[in-house]
């Protein structure tokens, strides 16, 4: 038995517990090493509530704790303690109740008590939850923000389109994006069919020259569209559409702004980053994309002790299911969903820029796979490569990737 294992082994007592998290107070199971429930009490969610939370545990000897999430108050404060806590996914904290009965009605209690004994009969196959370093939790939290602020605007703005299909239909379609600033502008400016009924070829391109407009030899094009639209809501409606107009063009205003502001904090607290230079190394990785990376990585090595274990928590690996002579090869659903994104996002890119990642997309293409999943095939690959960079702590080189060497020589 190695060192290592020896002082986990020393840490560990007869007593594990079980908490379920949820907003407003906490349901605790203690169970003994037979799996016999020696305590049950609820915490509530305050500062006073998550010290006695630590005091019971400690008073009952409980060493390692079960809990649904990986973050937040209740497991910073069992790691100050320096309680051992292991994460139990929801989705498999669903399928653990049927061990304990066929109903599988929920309860915060039966939840807690669930947690608790599969943590002391399932110990081996589970892993101690290992914490990032506070830069990565900060980029993390930033990123996320981020994507939540994207997710806003992308709503806000198939709001606005779905608005001027009534009150302004030539403004759809007039710019590229309908969340552009040159289309806010006008839209500022025009929000109504009575405004832009002022318009003429003259005073477009007089309007456009005014916002620094640098695509004017489009300004028949520009002309021919808003002139052959079909006319929007006129008269005393109008004026009540054209507010709406304003506020949603406000709101998208405000959410740009903010999500460039997010932005530049991200720039910021990844170039500070010790890991910055392995993810910023990767072909079209950018600075979010590689900020995404990182921080759903992380940088705590022990969490994904080889490739295929990150692999497999991506959700870039398939799920085979077999029985007898049956076998079925399925899409991966229990996976980290933010991890994911990040790497699918990174990969479904990677192939306009780098020959190996062309070959790979374009031979999994040819095996008449769709674009996700030859995308997911690709992000498999992708993801031994990054572990190995990320393992040894070096930069992505081309020139050692020897997969990419073997393509660039045989098309040479």
């Amino acid at each position: 038995m190695s060192v290592e294992h020896e002082t986990i082994d020393e840490k560990r007592t007869p007593f594990t517990a079980g908490i379920d998290w949820a907003s407003a107070d906490h349901a605790v199971a203690v169970v003994d090493a037979a799996g016999v429930q020696q305590d049950r009490f609820l915490i509530p969610h305050t500062g006073a509530g998550l010290k006695q939370l630590v005091r019971r545990l400690r008073c009952a000897g409980v060493g390692e704790v079960a809990i649904e999430r990986p973050d937040g108050p209740v497991v910073d404060a069992l790691l100050e303690a320096e309680l051992t806590v292991f994460v139990i996914a929801p989705n498999r904290l669903k399928n653990l109740r049927s061990r304990y009965g066929s109903a599988g009605n929920k309860d915060d209690n039966f939840d807690a008590y669930v947690l608790a004994d599969t943590l002391r009969t399932d110990r081996a196959r589970l892993h101690p939850l290992t914490r990032d370093s506070d830069a990565t939790t900060t980029l993390r939290m930033t990123v996320r923000a981020r994507q939540d602020l994207v997710a806003a605007r992308v709503a806000m703005a198939n709001q606005l389109r779905a608005h001027l299909q009534t009150t302004l239909p030539g403004a759809i379609g007039l710019f590229r994006d309908i969340d552009s600033t040159i289309t806010l502008a006008f839209l500022t400016r025009f929000p109504s069919q009575d405004k832009a009924d002022w318009l003429s070829r003259t005073r477009l391109g007089n309007w456009l020259r005014s916002t620094g407009y640098n695509h004017l030899a489009k300004l028949d094009q520009l002309w021919a569209h808003l002139d052959n639209a079909p006319a929007g809501t006129r008269g005393p409606e109008a004026e009540a559409r054209a507010q709406i107009t304003v506020a949603m063009v406000a709101g998208l205003g405000a959410l740009r702004a903010q999500i460039k502001a997010l932005e530049e904090q991200i720039a910021i607290q990844l170039a500070q980053h010790p890991d910055a230079a392995i993810f910023t190394s990767l072909p079209r990785s950018g600075t979010v994309r590689a900020a995404r990376l990182l921080a759903e990585i992380g940088d705590a090595r022990g969490r994904y002790p080889t490739p295929e274990s990150l692999v497999c928590l991506a959700g870039a690996a398939p799920s085979t299911k077999q029985s007898g002579k049956v076998k079925v090869v399925t899409f991966r659903w229990a996976v980290d969903k933010q991890l994911r994104g990040a790497v699918v996002d990174f990969a479904g890119d990677s192939h306009h820029d780098n020959p190996w990642a062309a070959d790979l997309y374009q031979r999994a293409r040819a095996r008449n796979h769709d674009h996700p999943h030859a995308v997911r095939i690709l992000a498999r690959a992708w993801l031994h490569v990054i572990w190995k960079c990320w393992q040894d702590g070096v930069p992505y080189d081309p020139a050692k990737h020897h997969a990419l060497q073997r393509v660039l020589a045989s098309t040479a």
